[in-house]
């Protein structure tokens, strides 16, 4: 059941100009009409360049007829990095650099954003992004929280851009053979999927610091309100912290828990429960190291994500992974391959990942991170040329990540929530609709 018309009925469109960090961005539909043809160039920004985002920003600048202009980090550091990366990876022209967001937006030239940023920008960028004329290809999770996700959609709806979330598995031919077969009754009535991860992640206590010359910490904290500058939050920890984060139930889980959801063939929970805590260590974390988060669906049909973020022993024999249970036997995916079993635990089928450096590559030549990275850009690139919905749509990835917002707002509160199935907002619960959305710097609230 699609709900988008519904939703947009709903939406409430506020006005036409952003202001976002006390800065107007004023654009014109002539900044967003603007249609790629199916043989230009595309003009690529990366915004956010430490981890991840340094090895994507080269996977983007290796595709066919894409070019990376732009690099963007309040870190100063990454900037020279990302650059020597970007020229050894094949690239002929140097990216230029800018620190502030904003500007990228303003810059005509460029057609669509990477951001790689912290959760708590995710959605306020790729809102600011379809505004400004941009496509967006936004890491996981699309929001910070569910508010954010629904505006997301609004903006890509409005200013008719495409968004492609980081959910990379979307994009693997095998496993997009798979979930065929699922939908296909491979296994007769699906009703059931395990999802799990498992890590060994340290203690971690933050201490108060003084900002270091090389960040703009004012820009790094965006939309969240203003608290001192502490060592040891950037550039990872964050991740365990409200203001910035959404733990490793949107961390880790967005990945498999959206490869269930598109299994189950389901929309949005009827229920949603969590429990778990800081169980492993005593330190600064306000989310959880060990969680389980379980969503009832319409239809007789379970989702159920289990975390050990600091005790590494292997679930099922993988560290993470998803099983998909029905009424004739189960299903063993997590990458670009699958299992296929009988009701008794026999193996009756096998398929392997047919992906290799030459289809994913679009220059033939060595990449940072290849696989399903590469083929879910190329998606996202076609998906611009040929003005469709990519594989990850903004409403897909918004769909796959609220249940799971809900789960750590069910956390949270220490209860079970009870949501709409029709368009996954939380039902009769005064205290848990207070934690849909998010208390933003002034100035800094994401408009359209």
């Amino acid at each position: 059941m699609d709900n988008r018309r519904e939703f947009l009925k709903k939406a409430t469109i506020a006005s036409a100009g952003l202001a976002i960090g006390g800065k107007a961005l004023g654009f014109t539909a002539k900044s967003y009409n603007n249609i790629i043809g199916a043989n230009d160039r595309i003009h690529m920004a990366c915004i956010g360049l430490n981890g991840r985002g340094h090895g994507m920003s080269v996977n983007f600048s290796k595709q066919k007829n894409t070019v990376v202009d732009l690099v963007c980090d309040v870190d100063s550091r990454t900037l020279p990095k990302a650059i020597s990366a970007i020229m050894k990876g094949g690239q002929a022209s140097t990216p230029k650099t800018e620190k502030d967001c904003r500007k990228v937006m303003e810059d005509k030239s460029i057609d669509a954003i990477y951001i790689a940023t912290p959760d708590h920008w995710h959605a306020p960028m790729t809102i600011m992004g379809c505004q400004a004329g941009k496509n967006v290809y936004v890491e996981k999770p699309l929001s910070h929280n569910p508010r954010e996700g629904e505006i997301a959609i609004a903006a890509a709806r409005k200013y008719d851009r495409v968004v492609q979330m980081g959910a990379q598995r979307r994009s693997a031919p095998v496993l997009r053979q798979g979930i065929e077969e699922l939908h296909n009754g491979v296994i007769g009535r699906v009703y059931l999927a395990k999802t799990w991860y498992t890590n060994t992640r340290k203690s971690n206590f933050l201490k108060p610091g003084t900002v270091p010359d090389w960040l703009d910490y004012e820009l790094w904290q965006g939309p969240a309100p203003r608290v001192p500058y502490r060592d040891g939050l950037i550039h990872y920890n964050w991740h365990w912290f409200w203001d910035y984060g959404t733990g490793e139930a949107l961390n880790n889980g967005t990945h498999e828990v959206d490869v269930a959801r598109w299994g189950l063939g389901v929309e949005y929970p009827i229920r949603v429960t969590s429990v778990g805590g800081r169980y492993h260590y005593q330190d600064d974390w306000q989310t959880p190291d060990t969680q389980i988060i379980t969503m009832d669906y319409p239809g007789r049909i379970s989702l159920m994500w289990e975390c050990r973020s600091s005790n590494g022993r292997n679930i099922e024999g993988s560290d993470r992974g998803i099983i998909f249970y029905g009424e004739k036997g189960s299903l063993d995916t997590g990458g670009d391959s699958y299992k296929i079993y009988d009701n008794n635990g026999k193996l009756i089928k096998e398929v392997k990942s047919t992906i290799n450096e030459t289809q994913v590559d679009a220059r033939n030549t060595a990449t940072v991170s290849p696989g399903m990275d590469n083929l879910h850009i190329a998606d996202f690139l076609d998906a611009i040329r040929n003005h469709r919905r990519p594989n990850c749509d903004v409403e897909l990835g918004h769909k796959s990540i609220v249940g799971m917002q809900v789960g750590n707002i069910a956390w949270r509160l220490g209860r079970d929530i009870k949501m709409d199935p029709k368009n996954g907002h939380i039902l009769n619960d005064p205290e848990a609709q207070k934690l849909w959305g998010r208390t933003y710097q002034k100035g800094w609230e994401p408009k359209i």
